[in-house]
């Protein structure tokens, strides 16, 4: 024991302080949601189960099992058809089954809601020809709606699904079809769909947390959700207890759920007992049944991202005035800005913790390393509430000075850090996988330092893996919305809130050109992602 301890103190170093540190930072709004959430909420559990939460829990539930069955259909299904049939063009449609990741889902309901509802162009068109006078006279699908919101969520997520389960489709060897056809078996139910079922799950997982995080589509439905109530809860209600509390109950939603993740990653493994794997030749099929194939495959293309995407250059281009130019030319600069910013800070981060988890022994710098990515698994709603209520207790330290944090551009980077270290960590993980370790070892053997071997050997080699995790990291802040919203300064809009400001307002032609800035910038990582896939 005293062993192991003075070995531990010998290898504790500057570097491993700054980990510990770091580390420490980057979970103390996730420990801090948690010690709120023991504190007295003065009896507001009972109102709750009298009156709401019953409903949040519900709709909760609904919109995830309607968003599987959704994603599942447009995911899986084109997924196959792109795996199994001869399409031609199959680059192409690499490109385009991904396009809706770019589209965040509340700016996808905004397009659809100006279209939809019942002053919009549809329905008033529909009046006009048939000689209708009130919405009595006939019935058409209500979009702002718990309907609405599942077609909404899954146009823009099944991406996911799609990946994964193509990915897999893809790696089954020929000689499995072979085998199903000699034992007369279906091919799709029989063998390739539970030989894929892990990477589906997983896929589905990911999906469903993304409904659970979900913040603007279910407020902009008023679908009253569990990650809505702590909206509810913390701005509504003056409850901050109660929000963590509420918190909470959503986190373990969302443990549930990333451990239906790795439960159906497992440890399943199937192999081809030939030599070299062998790809399945893809199934020529005729020109009509071709037509109906490609047409399945951009169905979800056109409901995710052609679709919203034309409405908002419509808008756009027939806006009335465009007086709100300068406002939206402000609110691009600070979300270059802040997305600037906010991305070096975090691949800062992840360089130095991701180096710690791959060259250290250290078991305790490793833990800590990986669980400052933890942040991602949160919704913003919830982080928003963990990181406000730590940098209130820090200014509260600092009362006597002229330091404070909270209401500033501070707030804004410390939780986009927490919220987004996953993604920078994962690329630097990602970077330095690829990097034979014998380059290291010589390089110290040369008389290079730790820092000299960084600068001049990992960080170069790194440099692809490092530039997509500040684009994915860049992009990501430039669409967050919720914990902007809550978190800002005054008077400072990125084009996210200022977008969902003039959404909220029902005033739609203000809000499609910053929608339409955010989806063009949201086109660069699914290029980057793309490019990932073909080279695998």
């Amino acid at each position: 024991m005293v062993t192991a301890v003075a070995s531990y103190l010998r290898d504790f170093d500057l570097k491993s302080a700054s980990v510990f540190l770091l580390g420490a930072l980057l979970l103390c709004p996730i420990a801090a949601l948690a010690v709120l959430a023991l504190g007295d909420s003065e009896g507001i559990w009972p109102h709750l189960l009298s009156t709401v939460l019953g409903r949040y829990l519900a709709n909760t539930a609904g919109l995830m099992v309607g968003v599987a069955c959704l994603s599942l259909f447009f995911g899986v299904g084109a997924a196959w058809i792109v795996s199994r049939y001869q399409l031609g063009l199959s680059r192409w449609f690499d490109v385009v089954m991904l396009l809706p990741m770019a589209c965040p889902a509340y700016l996808v309901a905004y397009a659809y809601t100006d279209v939809f509802e019942y002053a919009g162009p549809i329905q008033g068109a529909l009046r006009q020809l048939m000689g209708w006078k009130t919405a009595q006279d006939y019935y058409f699908p209500e979009i702002r709606s718990m309907g609405g919101a599942i077609f909404v969520l899954s146009s823009v997520l099944y991406p996911y699904i799609y990946l994964l389960a193509r990915t897999a489709f893809q790696k089954i060897p020929a000689s499995f079809y072979e085998v199903a056809a000699l034992s007369d078996r279906n091919v799709f139910w029989g063998v390739c769909l539970p030989l894929a079922r892990p990477a589906i799950v997983a896929g589905l997982a990911l999906v469903l947390m993304e409904v659970v995080s979900d913040f603007g589509t279910v407020e902009y439905f008023a679908v009253q959700t569990l990650t809505l109530g702590i909206f509810n809860l913390w701005i509504g209600m003056n409850s901050v207890i109660g929000a963590a509390q509420l918190a909470t109950l959503t986190f373990g939603l969302i443990i549930f759920l990333l451990f239906l993740e790795f439960y159906a990653r497992g440890d399943r493994r199937f192999n081809d007992t030939g030599r070299r794997h062998v790809p399945y030749d893809l199934k020529p099929v005729g020109r009509k049944k071709t037509t109906f194939l490609v047409i399945l495959c951009l169905l979800p293309v056109a409901f995710g991202f052609l679709i919203p995407v034309s409405i908002l250059f419509y808008n756009v281009v027939n806006a009335p005035v465009l007086t709100t130019f300068s406002d939206v030319l402000d609110s691009f600069g600070n979300s270059i800005f802040v997305s600037l910013v906010g991305a070096f800070v975090i691949m800062g981060s992840a360089i130095v913790m991701g180096s710690a988890a791959k060259m250290s022994h250290n078991k305790a710098l490793q833990m800590i390393a990986n669980l400052s990515a933890a942040g991602y698994a949160f919704p913003g709603t919830m982080l928003a509430l963990g990181v406000l209520t730590c940098l209130s207790f820090a200014d509260g330290l600092l009362e006597r000075t002229s330091l404070y944090f909270a209401g500033t551009l501070w707030a804004l980077f410390f939780a986009y850090l927490v919220r987004f270290q996953a993604v920078g960590y994962g690329a630097v993980s990602s970077g330095l996988t690829k990097i034979p370790m014998n380059l290291i070892s010589c390089s110290r053997s040369l008389g290079m330092g730790p820092h000299q071997t960084a600068r001049r050997v990992t960080l170069p080699l790194m440099r692809n893996a490092l530039l997509a995790g500040c684009v994915l990291a860049f992009v990501d802040i430039m669409k967050e919305l919720p914990m902007t919203l809550l978190l800002r300064p005054f008077d400072f809009d990125t084009l996210a809130t200022y977008a969902y400001q003039f959404a909220h307002s029902e005033l739609m032609d203000q809000a499609a050109l910053p929608a339409l800035i955010i989806i063009c910038a949201g086109l660069i990582p699914v290029m980057l992602l793309n490019r990932l896939v073909q080279h695998q």
